[in-house]
């Protein structure tokens, strides 16, 4: 009788473990499709990607925030020019 148990016992442990294998081998597969759909899409460029939106934002940037960073940048130099020249001045009293 044991003999009838235990061979049940292992055809269950078998037919279980093969049932999970299978499902995890497919997880698997699975998971490394996604992984590599998702490496093409990450490796894409912007102007590939939406050459619109990417074509729009560059010119933006060329026409709208180069100047705006010019005049700061011009007036952040003058400022210091004139704070230099008064310090001198001072110190020359």
């Amino acid at each position: 009788m044991d003999f009838l148990t235990d061979w049940l016992t292992d055809w269950l442990k078998e037919l279980l473990i093969g049932g999970i294998m299978g499902n995890l081998e497919g997880l698997f597969d699975t998971v490394n499709a996604q992984v590599g759909e998702i490496a093409v899409q990450v490796g894409t460029t912007p102007a590939a990607w939406n050459a619109g939106v990417f074509s729009l934002i560059r010119q933006l940037s060329e026409t709208v925030i180069l100047p705006i960073a010019g005049l700061v940048l011009t007036f952040v130099a003058t400022y210091e020019l004139i704070q230099m020249l008064l310090e001198k001045t001072i110190c020359t009293k």
